[in-house]
């Protein structure tokens, strides 16, 4: 069947190669990927042509660890919204990319938001990058990502390094499920009550922590979740690239025998066993049901018949709570 002109448009425009391929806009906003290579692409929005948002992930150390796409789309975008314009830079450099760069942070990116926004709306392309791996995971761009694809812009992602996948896959510890928890919070109360939370998951957890704060986390990951099977990734893709791997103990007394912590460190701690995310369910409706009132007698025999722990389990688990 012959192709209608009339409902399908390949719009071009004229400007910088864009190795990523081209779309075919189908009956009016239905996006298409098109096999062919071209020139600039732009999309029409309404009555009007707009540009795309590229999410592009950078390297998370190594500089060489750029991919020819992402290369190729930094170089071709009229600017890139960087995190931080000192360390795209420095990756500039490196590739011999000349792009304008202009910082997007948490201090600016309402207003930034808005500025990029109209360049969109206006036809230009415009590159998130943060300061390393993938941008959004940890990092600004939900705002602008969440606003583009709201005025109907285009929204693609160049994928890359991530240190989440690339420290989990090198960890030993299971990978499927995992549950990726950020940055742990700064303060010792809320790390725990993080740790309390997701105690009885059996995802293997990946943490960002500040190298300063490495040590006090890995204490309060202990007092809560037990001495689990953990993995410490330091400085990933670097010259001193480091994987400590063994219980919670182990990596705590390590830390304090080097002494001073430096580089970006990745956590990675094992999920609970289905014994211990038994027992953590069973001390959860324990403790539902003793903040009600319940006489521990009774909360004694539900854990027992609901969660099937032995008596004497039971009553320990009550009286600990009870006298708490």
């Amino acid at each position: 069947m012959a192709r209608s002109t009339a409902r399908t448009w390949l719009l071009r425009a004229p400007g910088a190669h864009r190795p990523w391929g081209g779309y075919a806009l189908k009956d009016v906003g239905t996006l298409q990927p098109h096999r062919c290579s071209t020139r600039g692409r732009r999309v029409r929005v309404g009555w009007r042509v707009s540009g795309t948002l590229f999410i592009v992930a950078i390297p998370i150390g190594n500089a060489d660890d750029l991919t020819l796409r992402a290369r190729e789309a930094l170089q071709a975008v009229p600017v890139v919204a960087a995190e931080d314009t000192r360390h795209f830079a420095t990756l500039a450099r490196h590739h011999g990319i000349e792009t304008r760069a202009v910082s997007y942070h948490d201090h600016n990116e309402e207003s930034r938001t808005r500025e990029l926004l109209e360049r969109l709306r206006g036809g230009e392309d415009v590159a998130l990058v943060s300061d390393a791996g993938t941008p959004l995971v940890s990092d600004p761009g939900y705002r602008l990502v969440r606003a583009a694809i709201e005025a109907g812009i285009m929204v693609t992602s160049l994928p890359g390094a991530s240190a989440v996948t690339t420290a989990l896959a090198a960890s030993g510890l299971p990978p499927h499920p995992f549950r990726f928890l950020g940055f742990l919070p700064r303060t010792a109360a809320a790390r725990r009550a993080t740790f309390e939370r997701i105690g009885a998951d059996e995802a293997t957890l990946v943490a960002f922590e500040a190298p300063r704060r490495l040590t006090a986390a890995l204490h309060d990951a202990l007092k809560v979740l037990g001495d689990r099977p953990a993995c410490l990734a330091r400085n990933l893709t670097k010259p001193h690239e480091r994987y400590q791997r063994g219980p919670l103990s182990s990596l705590i007394s390590e830390l304090d025998a080097e002494g001073d912590v430096r580089g970006e460190c990745t956590l990675l701690i094992g999920g609970a066993t289905r014994r211990t995310a038994m027992t953590a369910e069973a001390e959860a409706d324990a403790r539902l049901l003793l903040d009600g009132g319940a006489p521990a007698r009774a909360v004694q025999d539900l854990l027992m018949a609901r969660h099937g722990l032995p008596k004497r389990d039971a009553y320990a688990l009550v009286l600990r709570l009870r006298d708490r």
